[in-house]
């Protein structure tokens, strides 16, 4: 048994619950078999469309499923291991897609060594999980059942020292050699072993691990934007919060910030709308958030900041921040005004008390205050972490690319400039110890984008922080995966208060609907 306490866990138990709230629907999340069949779980899967979903969202996974183009149970239960460090470094997952895609290849690997073959036939002669181990070591080897598993487990550098397993390893190639097999498919068979058995999964780990990924595809599949309320409300999983909240975004949803009058503690979905938590706004205190939860479900909703502040205990640092992060933009004031008449409503020495009687509130006279979604935009990189717009509305510059993602099919071989927001960039290193590295990014419209930066591109091109950046490299297809290989990248120059010329103040931005023609969603 592996008892494991993980989030995944927890994003499909409120998923259906949010489900059942939202959309008064019931969802048996135990019907698997029902799931493994499902043609839009199937779609998403073999797609790679997978964000979100526990253990198959990050890149190097969605990748290689989209080249094993995998839609059945069996080939996620066995990705689910081959991605792992062990597999992959010994050359085996490569070899298993090639063989997966090619049934000539299979053919020759079965006539190479049909023992080894029919063995492990379900995963086309490569070893996959821990258990591989065992069998290859016990059927091909002729080791006894007792020195396979020391086998399997000796694998750590420790445990490599001890006299006991080089006897057992001196007996691995000696049975071999007895048995005839050829030195070299020796030599190969025991670098299997030794680079992953390690690392790799048992085959009921990663049965469990498919499991439970099958259970999150489906609720991404029919609900996904009340399963992208589930993520965030259980700290998200592979990526950045606001790549959640910007696939519930492509899903249809509307976003909006922290509201007094709407929002709780976690995130919440009413139709399509969600209205982000209090508890995503950093230094908002819990005695805050538990003060307007309590005031709220007691008396109802405000109905001005100057209600807000009789009722509700509260410090002036405080009130700036829900005033900041769009907590009152149902009273369609300015922000601006709205912190003005905050300072002069609460008073930082004075014990605030009920009223007996209603009172009115006061009318303050000031200037035009200018107001812009730059304003906005930078209030949430504050207080939020993300923008709740398209960064690219944050560039110094034009664009200097109009290519989109949904583009570069039609540009296969052929070298292309292409924006993107930078998602992540995974760090890895050749078989010669060279930094290299795999990226993703969003385009313009919102759709993902894969790039490979090899070391010569990754060293004179580095990456230099978060934000957006202007690539350049040759579009590339991958067993049906499409990627960018970049040879040149820079990071493309952002707004500061600084740079904001004053006549620009008054530009309102799109706020609702900030990726503009984005149609990816698996729902019609």
């Amino acid at each position: 048994f592996d008892i494991l306490s993980q989030r995944g866990l927890g994003k499909i138990k409120d998923a259906v619950t949010l489900v059942q709230q939202n959309r008064n629907v019931s969802i048996d999340i135990h019907d698997i078999p029902r799931f493994k069949q499902d043609p839009l779980v199937k779609r998403l899967l073999s797609e790679g469309n997978c964000i979100g979903c526990f253990y198959i969202e990050s890149p190097a996974m969605r990748m290689l499923l989209a080249k094993l183009q995998a839609d059945d149970y069996l080939r996620l239960v066995a990705a689910s291991s081959i991605i792992r460090p062990g597999v992959s470094k010994s050359g085996m997952m490569a070899e298993y897609i090639k063989r997966y895609r090619s049934e000539a290849l299979q053919k020759k690997a079965r006539e190479e060594l049909p023992e080894l073959y029919d063995l492990l036939a379900e995963t086309y002669g490569v070893m996959v999980y821990q258990e591989d181990v065992i069998k290859v070591a016990h059927h091909i080897a002729g080791l006894s059942l007792a020195e396979a598993d020391y086998l399997r487990r000796g694998m750590s550098w420790k445990f490599k020292q001890r006299n006991e397993f080089m006897v057992v390893r001196e007996n691995f190639f000696k049975n071999c050699r007895a048995k005839g097999y050829p030195e070299q498919k020796v030599n190969d068979i025991w670098i299997q072993i030794e680079s992953f058995a390690n690392y790799a999964f048992s085959k009921a780990h990663s049965a469990s691990y498919a499991v439970e990924s099958f259970q999150a595809l489906y609720l991404k599949a029919y609900y996904p934007l009340e399963y992208m309320v589930a993520t965030l409300n259980n700290g998200g999983g592979f990526y950045r919060t606001e790549f959640y909240v910007h696939e519930a975004r492509i899903h249809g949803a509307q976003v909006v910030p922290p509201c007094v009058n709407n929002s709780e503690a976690d995130s919440r979905i009413v139709g399509k709308v969600i209205y982000l938590g209090f508890a995503m706004i950093q230094e908002l205190e819990q005695a805050t958030i538990a003060a307007i939860l309590k005031e709220r479900t007691a008396f109802g909703s405000f109905h001005s900041l100057h209600d807000f502040i009789k009722r509700v205990p509260i410090s002036i640092e405080q009130v700036r921040l829900l005033i900041k992060v769009g907590g009152f933009l149902w009273t369609a004031k300015n922000k601006k005004v709205l912190l003005w008449e905050a300072a002069m409503l609460v008073r930082p020495t004075a014990k605030q008390r009920m009223e007996l009687f209603e009172t009115s509130s006061p009318v303050f006279k000031l200037p035009y205050l200018h107001s812009s979604y730059l304003d906005d935009a930078f209030d949430e990189i504050e207080l939020l972490g993300f923008p709740l717009l398209s960064p690219f509305y944050l560039l110094k510059e034009p664009c200097p690319s109009s290519m989109l993602a949904a583009d570069l099919r039609t540009f296969i071989n052929q070298t292309i400039h292409i924006a993107g927001y930078l998602v992540t960039a995974k760090r890895t290193y050749t078989n010669k110890g060279e930094r290299m590295y795999f990226g993703t990014f969003i385009d313009q419209e919102g759709a993902w984008i894969d790039t490979v930066h090899f070391p010569a591109a990754a060293k004179a091109f580095p990456f230099t922080g978060p934000g957006c950046y202007l690539l350049m490299g040759k579009v590339v297809v991958e067993f049906d995966f499409l990627y960018v290989e970049v040879n040149r990248m820079h990071r493309l120059s952002t707004k500061s208060w600084d740079d904001i010329d004053r006549s620009e103040l008054a530009v309102e931005a799109p706020k609702q609907a900030p990726w503009q023609g984005l149609k990816i969603s698996p729902i019609s």
